[in-house]
């Protein structure tokens, strides 16, 4: 998407944090938008449209969560990823956020603004790797067992062959999040 702005909406009440990331995000060349509730911002995305929408969770009049299910209900906004600012970083929030398909469940002071700006990249495929390699080799084989994957990293669904998913987090640092995904059966 480097051709076409990406649209980004921001919704938090808390007015420092949603100027940060606003102004973080305006350096990189995105198109902001901002919101102070998850009332402000459901408004906001039914009429911009953007591509992607980084909320907080506790807010007057719609918290977070109750924004991702508003945006699910809605046909033009159901499709939009959503990524999650949480200040407390609390385990229920983490179980809820994935159970509502929130695309990245981030803790406040655990990840710098510039992680979340790769994080956003990575959404639009830029920083996101997929790859697959020798399961025989170095300590491929105890890994694999390890995540229970047999020897030859086979997905438990399907019996597809695993690949690894690579998101940047810091390219100077050269630091990446790996998760495996089975790309028959995700």
């Amino acid at each position: 998407m480097e051709d076409k702005k990406i649209k980004i909406l921001i919704v938090d009440d808390d007015e420092i944090v949603r100027g940060t990331y606003a102004d973080i995000f305006r350096q990189v060349g995105f198109e902001v938008s901002e919101a102070v509730d998850g009332l402000d911002g459901m408004d906001k995305a039914t009429k911009e449209i953007p591509d992607i929408i980084f909320t907080g969770i506790i807010m007057p009049r719609m918290d977070g969560f109750s924004l991702k299910e508003s945006l699910a209900k809605n046909v033009n906004t159901s499709s939009i990823p959503v990524m999650m600012l949480s200040h407390m970083g609390r385990e229920e929030d983490r179980i809820k956020a994935q159970e509502l398909g929130i695309r990245n469940f981030i803790v406040q002071g655990m990840v710098t603004p510039k992680q979340v700006l790769e994080l956003v990249r990575n959404i639009f495929g830029n920083g996101a790797y997929r790859v697959k390699f020798n399961t025989i080799e170095m300590d491929a084989p105890r890994l694999s067992k390890d995540f229970g994957y047999g020897e030859n990293f086979v997905c438990p669904n399907c019996a597809g062959e695993m690949t690894m998913n690579l998101e940047i987090l810091d390219a100077s640092k050269k630091e990446f999040k790996a998760k495996f995904v089975c790309p028959k059966c995700g």
